[in-house]
């Protein structure tokens, strides 16, 4: 069932040392409109852009989720994540005083009841789902995560667990998500670590934050549990946070055995790959797009300039998404290079330039006129893009006044930022 996009009623606000550095942050989780999705904003570095929370952003670092943007990062944010997915919360932003999310209980369980206390509310516009037709598997060494299609209309998630500590036993455990059983099954599960690991992950500055109170240690005879099959109960905790970093719902029957945030992240990138190809194909419906016919009547741009294959949504003037499927046919291949074929960079913005135009066309006041390009900020060109890719472009409005816009705009592969800019744009008659 599809349900309606969701923020707070109103601000949540606290603070706490995080698990690993110890340092205090402060925290918010403040209410944001349809669309704007789960973003991360670090108060403490001037300037610094906001970090979406989805998987283009991800860094990998051991024992926790990181997502990073410009040198800005947040870290250990796979608990509020997890609440985020439990509860169906759609559009958040998040501020951060420091690197590293209150660790709090080591659990989710004080974050939710903050949510809660807060309020959720239904907005406007329906949620973003993914429905999965085809089974996606990640193994990495012993861990393994398999996707497979399932007829429920909502999300399953198994959970598979084996420690490698003398007397501590793994075990299973499988949930259908909803509020009721994410709060009642999963929320309170807290952090653990085994007893024969305490001392190393001390020396590798681990567990700075880390007490009795918020984190198990397996093993030991003094722990006391909060629940049967805590520490399986946790394992999936961390899995629901990561997989939020689909930025859809999953209805999917999901099955984990001993898989970590390494392997939770590439079965998302992996499912990006499926909700892309899916959007691509029509079998994800938008309440808009544009095929190239219709393009070619809004842009001058001809062959071999056009670098726009569909726009697959558009959303007012708000926000577009459009792909560009790169061929080896591409005319530039032949000298940039030969060797070894890649996409300029500057094709790349110009690609994104061309949805920027498309986008602030559709407003009725530009009818008639031509969007040009006049100034580019903070551009970031992160990856190759090479024959055989899907370039998928995003692109929203910043603001829009008189003759004068600014766009952002993203550029991604397989769920992989390969570039990113602000565009400046002077509307001019045609």
């Amino acid at each position: 069932m599809i349900r309606k996009q969701r923020t707070l009623r109103t601000p949540v606000e606290f603070s706490g040392p995080g698990l690993h550095s110890g340092e205090v942050v402060r925290a918010r989780m403040l209410p944001a409109p349809v669309d704007h999705g789960v973003e991360f904003l670090r108060t403490d570095i001037a300037g610094s852009e906001p970090i979406p929370a989805t998987i283009a952003y991800h860094s990998q670092k051991d024992r926790r989720t990181r997502l990073a943007r410009d040198g800005a990062e947040v870290e250990t944010v796979e608990h509020m994540l997890a609440v985020c997915a439990g509860l169906g919360l759609d559009n958040l932003t998040v501020e951060m005083s420091g690197p590293e999310f209150p660790g709090l209980d080591g659990s989710a369980l004080e974050i939710l009841r903050l949510v809660q206390q807060a309020g959720v509310v239904d907005q406007s516009a329906e949620a973003k789902h993914f429905k999965l037709q085809e089974p996606v598997f990640v193994r990495e060494g012993n861990a393994t995560l398999v996707a497979l299609p399932s007829d429920k209309p909502a999300l399953t998630v198994q959970y598979a667990a084996a420690f490698d500590e003398p007397g501590v036993e793994g075990g299973t455990f499988q949930i259908d998500l909803s509020p009721e059983t994410f709060s009642k099954e999963i929320a309170p599960a807290r952090t653990f670590c085994l007893a024969s690991e305490v001392e190393m992950l001390k020396k590798a500055g681990f567990g700075k934050g880390a007490t009795r109170e918020n984190t198990l240690v397996l093993g030991d005879p003094e722990t006391r549990m909060r629940m049967p099959a805590e520490a399986v109960r946790h394992k999936m905790l961390d899995l629901l946070g990561d997989l939020r970093l689909l930025g859809a719902d999953l209805h999917a029957h999901v099955i984990a055995t001993r898989s970590g945030h390494s392997t939770n992240a590439e079965l998302v990138r992996r499912l990006v790959d499926r909700m892309q190809l899916a959007e691509t194909a029509g079998m994800v419906k938008r309440e808009s797009g544009l095929e190239v016919r219709e393009i070619l009547r809004m842009l001058p741009h001809r062959y071999p300039f056009l670098l726009l294959d569909r726009v697959i949504e558009v959303e007012g003037a708000k926000r577009a998404v459009a792909i560009k499927n790169v061929t080896i046919n591409e005319p530039y291949f032949q000298g940039h290079f030969p060797a070894a074929p890649i996409m300029p960079g500057v094709l790349q913005l110009e690609a994104m330039a061309q949805l920027a135009g498309v986008l602030l066309l559709r407003r009725l006041e530009n009818t008639g006129k031509l969007a040009v390009l006049w100034a580019i900020d903070k551009v970031k060109l992160r990856g190759a893009v090479t024959p055989g890719d899907q370039l998928r472009l995003e692109v929203e409005t910043l603001r829009s006044k008189d003759q004068v816009a600014q766009v952002r705009g993203v550029g991604t592969v397989g769920g992989r930022v390969v570039c990113e800019a602000v565009l400046m744009f002077t509307l001019i008659d045609a």
